[in-house]
């Protein structure tokens, strides 16, 4: 036998069935755009600010760690990271609520969702199949990304709950994604927006939950203001808030997978039975709000934001006006699609710079 005449059938494959979603995913152009998408800095600001390309690299391997601990599926848990953020817009959140504000002005109340957009970019956006569209994932990878961040009853998910009912919780390994995305962007914004100087550690260290790092960083005979200071920290932050979750986390994931080997039966009102301590998990949403103050509201990021949203709203109105504006092949989708849906998604799936690259061609002027 030739060494891979055993997989020439495109019918048989030796991964499994996670294994597969993810490849798909790692393959399809969506992910793949996600390198010049923004994260909180633009990416032409420099190389070393994170992307939602990196971003997502770095959730998955969080998940993945948590999860190989809690003794679950490491490889759900790594695709349903990989694909949490297929559906953001240019320009990161405000890109998103500025599409949502356009979409709603436009007679479509159902507006615009990062993570419902996500769920469409897998199922219908991408294309890679005659008969069907989507990448043809499994149900649990599915209902993970739908599902990874909570509450799920929204108005634009009514249409799904027979069948992924938005009355139970999804996977545990959905809730520890939703985690890992929450230890990702708190330490490497810290990261970035220290290494940008829009914020120092004078501001950060007001903090109680930063205190705690500093002193995990001292004990290691790391100073401040030493130049290793800050890689440091950032590692320590990591490490506290991974192994608070899985102290905290052990031995209801235990007596989740013991209850329920096969289905999940977790009703949404219940409390998730993974998480951080009370201690941890109070301190954290604290400091989300000291970087929300100090950090995401600055100035210097306020003010590339509205170019955004001026961007998102420009393109959005130039295709409604003149749908000449658009490719060929967005107009021919017109024949299946709500006209204002097709430009969302058109919009939705540019980078930061062409969506800059396409306003300019458009309206003649720089942002």
């Amino acid at each position: 036998m030739k060494p891979n005449e055993r997989f020439h059938s495109f019918e048989e494959d030796f991964r499994d069935p996670y294994a597969r979603d993810r490849d798909r995913v790692l393959h399809c152009s969506s992910f793949r755009r996600l390198e010049y998408k923004t994260q909180v800095f633009l990416n032409h600001e420099g190389d070393y600010f994170r992307t939602r390309l990196t971003h997502s690299l770095e959730v998955s391997q969080i998940g993945r760690t948590l999860s190989r601990m809690l003794e679950l599926n490491e490889t759900l848990a790594e695709v349903i990271a990989l694909s949490h953020d297929l559906g953001h817009t240019p320009f990161g959140h405000v890109g998103g609520d500025e599409l949502d504000r356009q979409l709603k002005a436009d007679g479509r109340p159902l507006g615009f969702e990062h993570n419902f957009q996500s769920f469409r970019v897998l199922t219908k956006l991408e294309k890679r199949y005659k008969d069907f569209d989507g990448l043809n994932l499994t149900f649990a990878t599915l209902e993970g990304v739908m599902k990874h961040s909570y509450p799920y009853k929204k108005p634009f998910l009514k249409d799904l709950d027979t069948r992924f009912n938005l009355d139970k919780h999804p996977s545990l390994e959905a809730m520890v994604v939703d985690h890992a995305d929450e230890i990702a962007y708190t330490s490497h914004d810290i990261d970035d927006g220290i290494k940008y100087g829009l914020i120092t550690f004078d501001d950060l260290l007001q903090d109680a939950l930063c205190l705690r790092v500093d002193e995990m960083v001292q004990r290691e005979g790391v100073r401040r203001g030493e130049k290793l200071y800050r890689h440091r920290f950032v590692a320590g932050l990591i490490k506290l808030l991974v192994e608070d979750f899985i102290a905290h986390s052990e031995e209801g994931a235990k007596k989740y997978r013991q209850a329920n080997p096969i289905v999940a039966t977790l009703d949404a009102s219940q409390t998730l039975p993974v998480g951080f301590s009370n201690q941890t998990a109070t301190e954290l949403k604290r400091l989300k709000k000291l970087l929300f103050s100090r950090l995401y509201t600055h100035e210097k990021i306020a003010r590339k934001m509205y170019a955004g949203k001026q961007c998102i709203k420009g393109l959005y109105k130039a295709f409604r006006d003149d749908n000449d504006l658009l490719p060929p092949h967005q107009k021919e989708l017109f024949e299946t699609r709500k006209e204002e849906r097709v430009i969302a998604d058109y919009i939705a799936a540019m980078t930061d710079r062409y969506a800059m690259k396409t306003y300019h061609e458009i309206y003649g002027l720089s942002l």
